[in-house]
């Protein structure tokens, strides 16, 4: 009953992340497990860190040469009865996991990289954030090998999930490159949101707004810096809030023009952050956006109070 369950489950949480909806899915009789967080195990757990990433695209295969060349990261398939998931790795450690899901003829949703937030107990910060506005968008589960989640979305739209990783989280050391180094709320209300997920993983704010009329805060766990919360940009009133991950590079001009080679597009052309490195956001040649920064190993996500 297990294995079916695990189908079901990752059928369901495919739909949710890319169409922020469940819709129900018939059982499938091939086990399903999808592979652990950290290898090796690790006793770590940092409550409020994303710690893993989920792209879910209509073309695994596109996806597959354009991360490989892209960032280096070598992949593993794991195929059950018509779910394709490969498992990303960069020099030996998870970075990633890929979802192949169809798009029916005539739909045009854009695929998505999902964000996994750590916590401790899914089921009681669902109960958190429904008491808060959110809604599930696929209730708690256990998946074999990798831990209990739920998928939700925010009060003002945007879509996470939250992972009780069976195997441990990540440490808390600096990302290298190729590897996921940063995660930003993009939403029409920055300080309600910080404040719903403060609710939901016990974050301190801090205020780092430097441009007038944009807000900029950020959210920190265990004094390490895990994400921030940011106002949408006046300029882009169509803008639903959504979750943006940003992956560590040494140059974002160079891998911007990489990118364009490999099929990709540049959404946002490269600027200087406000840590002084250079930042882009960009989609995949299926159009999954997603973003680089440059993060020198100098600078450090440790917080001071």
């Amino acid at each position: 009953m297990q294995s079916h369950l695990a189908r079901h489950f990752l059928r369901k949480r495919l739909l949710a992340a890319m169409l922020a909806v469940v819709s129900v899915v018939p059982l499938a009789a091939a086990p399903l497990h999808l592979p652990p967080v950290t290898n090796p195990v690790s006793q770590e757990h940092h409550v409020g860190k994303p710690i893993f990433f989920e792209l879910v695209t209509p073309d695994l295969a596109a996806a597959k040469r354009f991360y490989a060349g892209l960032f280096g990261w070598t992949f593993r398939d794991i195929q059950n009865d018509g779910v394709q998931y490969a498992e990303a790795s960069l020099n030996g450690h998870p970075v990633a996991g890929m979802v192949h899901k169809d798009l029916a003829p005539g739909q045009q949703r854009q695929p998505v990289w999902l964000s996994f937030i750590s916590v401790r107990d899914v089921d009681g910060v669902k109960k958190i954030a429904v008491q808060h506005g959110a809604k599930v968008l696929f209730e708690p589960h256990s998946i074999p090998d990798r831990g209990r989640e739920a998928v939700l979305s925010d009060p003002q739209g945007a879509v996470f999930a939250v992972l009780a990783s069976s195997s441990g989280d990540p440490p808390d050391v600096l990302a290298a490159p190729g590897e996921w180094i940063w995660s930003s709320l993009h939403t029409t209300d920055a300080d309600t949101d910080a404040a719903f997920y403060q609710a939901l993983f016990d974050y301190e704010v801090f205020d780092a707004s430097s441009e007038a009329g944009a807000q900029h805060l950020m959210l920190a766990s265990d004094n390490y810096a895990r994400a921030s919360a940011n106002t949408l940009p006046p300029n882009r009133p169509n803008a639903l809030p959504h979750w943006l991950n940003y992956v560590r590079v040494d140059d974002v001009v160079k891998s911007t023009q990489a990118l364009v080679a490999l099929g990709g597009r540049v959404l946002v052309a490269a600027r200087t952050d406000r840590h002084g490195g250079k930042v882009a956001v960009v989609a995949d040649p299926s159009g999954a956006p997603f973003g680089m920064l440059e993060w020198t190993d100098a600078d450090s996500k440790e917080v001071s109070k």
